[in-house]
């Protein structure tokens, strides 16, 4: 599988499983709706500070999002 479209299920995942949707976490994070939207889609590639922000607001470690 390509790694953005699986690394943007993994967000999703987590994503749902705190109950947020794209634009609780999208206002945690300090972007749009449609940028997590991209990213679950596996559309964009993250950096390692973005992909850090992102599983702080999701309440994980980096290695959940990426294993």
């Amino acid at each position: 599988m390509d790694l953005a479209k699986e690394l943007g299920r993994k967000i999703k995942e987590f994503r749902l499983r705190k109950k947020l949707s794209h634009g609780k976490l999208a206002e945690l994070l300090g972007v749009h709706p449609t940028y997590i939207s991209s990213l679950e889609r596996g559309m964009r590639n993250l950096t390692v500070k973005s992909l850090d922000k992102i599983a702080k607001a999701l309440d994980t470690k980096v290695k959940n999002l990426i294993d």
